[in-house]
C-alpha cells in the first residue's frame, strides 16, 4: 500500500545505492561501504510564491554507508539479513543532520514439497519527505514491518497462498504526529501456474489503516481510519519471449470518513510492462490508480492516477545508463471545511518526476554512479498547495570486501 514520495536522501539512497555486496570466498557475509554527495536546487520543496526558509533554497549534503548482507542456506531453509547504517550530513540546512538505520531479515522456509513460504521483519529510520509538508526541522520517520507468507501446492498447475503483514510508522515531529499509523493487511490467493513459467492469481484482500492521533482540525468522531476490501487478478504472464506482463489490479472498496464522502470504490491496481528486445537494452511502462499516504497537513491518503515509462542501456560490460520518467495526478478530496486554500477550484495537483543514472563498474569491487533528478509539482490554489520545482545531481562511489 505505502509508497514514499520522492525525497532526495531518500530517493537517492535507492537511485545510487551500491551494487549488490560481493561473496566473501568461503564465507556467507558480505560487506559494503558507499559515499556520496548531492546537491538540491530546491531541497525543502519550497513553492515559487513563498519565502524560502533562511533566504535559502538549495543545499548540498555527503552521506557516508555502511552495511552487510548474510546469506546461508541450511538445507531446505534459507536465511537472509541485512543490515545498513548511514550518516547524512548537510552543508547549510545542519538541523537536519541525521543517522539513519535499514535493518531486514527473512527466513525463506520450506517443510516438504508443497509448503514454502517467507517469515520476515523489518525496521528503517530515514528523514521523511518535505514534498507536501512546509518545514525546516528534522522529522524523522521510522518503519517497522513485519509479514509471514505461505503457499500450498495442490496440484503441480495449482497453487494456494495466505498472507499477512503489519507496518507501523511514526514520525519525529510533533507537528507529524498525526500521521502516524498502523496498516494491517490480510491476503488469500488462488493461483494457476503456467508449464512457461507463467502465472496468474485471484486475490481477496483486507487493508485495515488505524490512526491513533487525530488532526487538528478534526470534528466529532471523524477519523483517518479506513477499511480496504480487494478483489484484484496478480498476472506475471510472459507474452512473448521478450515481453512480459506484471499486473495487480481489479475492484477495491474503501470505507474512510476524512476522505471524500467517506466510501469510495473502482477501479485500482498497477500494471507494468517489460520489453527486452536485445540483451543490451531494457524498456518498462506503468499505469496505476490507488490509494497513496501523504504527509500532508490536510489529508493523510490521495487517489492517484499515473503513467510512468524507463529504459536501461548496458553500454558495455562496466557502464550502465537507466533514465525514468513518471506522471502522477493525485486526488486529495479532503474532508468539509480541511482545506486551508483560496475557495474554488481543482481540488488536485499533479507530481511529475525524471531522472538518469550512469553506473561505472570502475574495478571487480567498485562502482562509481552519477545521477540527476528533476521534480515539479503543479499545485493547487484551492487546497493551499503552492507549484514547485527541483533539480538534483548527486555522485557515488562504492565498495565491496
Amino acid at each position: 500500500m505505502s509508497r514514499s514520495r520522492l525525497h532526495p536522501p531518500l530517493f537517492l539512497a535507492g537511485a545510487l545505492a551500491c551494487a549488490p555486496a560481493l561473496a566473501v570466498p568461503g564465507t556467507a557475509l558480505d560487506l559494503y561501504g558507499r559515499i556520496g554527495w548531492a546537491r538540491d536546487d530546491n531541497l525543502l520543496r519550497i513553492p515559487d510564491d513563498q519565502p524560502a526558509f533562511d533566504n535559502q533554497r538549495s543545499d548540498s549534503w555527503t552521506t557516508l554507508e555502511a552495511g552487510a548482507v548474510y546469506d546461508h542456506t541450511i538445507g531446505r531453509q534459507r536465511f537472509n539479513a541485512h543490515a545498513k547504517l548511514s550518516k547524512v550530513e548537510f552543508d547549510h540546512f545542519r538541523q537536519l543532520d541525521y543517522d539513519g538505520r535499514d535493518i531486514q531479515g527473512t527466513w525463506y522456509w520450506q517443510v516438504g514439497n508443497r509448503f514454502e513460504g517467507r517469515l520476515g521483519g523489518s525496521y528503517a529510520r530515514t528523514l521523511a519527505p518535505y514534498t507536501d509538508f512546509r518545514s525546516d526541522e528534522r522529522n524523522l520517520r521510522e518503519q517497522r514491518r513485519g509479514f509471514f507468507d505461505g503457499g500450498w501446492k495442490l496440484h503441480p498447475r495449482w497453487e494456494a497462498r495466505l498472507a499477512f503483514s503489519r507496518d507501523k510508522f511514526e514520525y519525529a515531529l510533533a507537528a507529524q504526529a498525526y500521521n502516524d499509523r498502523t496498516e494491517d493487511v490480510v491476503e488469500l490467493e488462488g493461483r494457476y501456474l503456467a508449464p512457461s513459467g507463467s502465472a496468474v492469481g485471484l486475490v481477496l484482500r483486507r487493508i485495515e489503516g488505524d490512526y491513533p492521533n487525530r488532526r487538528p482540525f478534526s470534528l466529532g468522531t471523524l477519523t483517518d481510519d479506513f477499511t480496504q476490501d480487494e478483489l484484484k487478478a496478480r498476472v506475471d504472464w510472459k507474452l512473448s519471449g521478450a515481453t512480459t506482463l506484471q499486473a495487480l489490479a481489479g475492484y477495491a472498496r474503501r470505507e474512510q470518513p476524512s476522505f471524500g464522502s467517506g466510501r469510495t470504490s473502482g477501479v485500482n491496481g498497477r500494471a507494468t510492462v517489460l520489453y527486452e528486445p536485445t540483451g543490451k537494452i531494457r524498456y518498462r511502462a506503468s499505469v496505476w490508480r490507488d490509494f497513496a499516504p501523504i504527509e500532508s497537513y490536510t489529508v493523510s491518503y490521495t487517489l492517484n492516477k499515473g503513467i510512468g515509462a524507463g529504459a536501461t542501456w548496458d553500454a558495455s560490460a562496466k557502464l550502465r545508463v537507466e533514465a525514468d520518467a513518471s506522471y502522477e495526478n493525485r486526488d486529495y478530496e479532503p474532508r468539509p471545511g480541511a482545506s486551508p486554500g483560496t475557495p474554488g477550484g481543482t481540488l488536485d495537483d499533479a507530481l511529475r518526476s525524471a531522472s538518469i543514472k550512469a553506473t561505472w563498474a570502475v574495478r571487480r569491487k567498485i562502482t562509481l554512479s552519477a545521477a540527476y533528478i528533476h521534480q515539479a509539482r503543479s499545485g493547487s490554489p484551492a487546497l493551499g498547495i503552492g507549484k514547485f520545482e527541483s533539480n538534483i545531481f548527486a555522485i557515488d562511489a562504492s565498495g565491496q570486501f
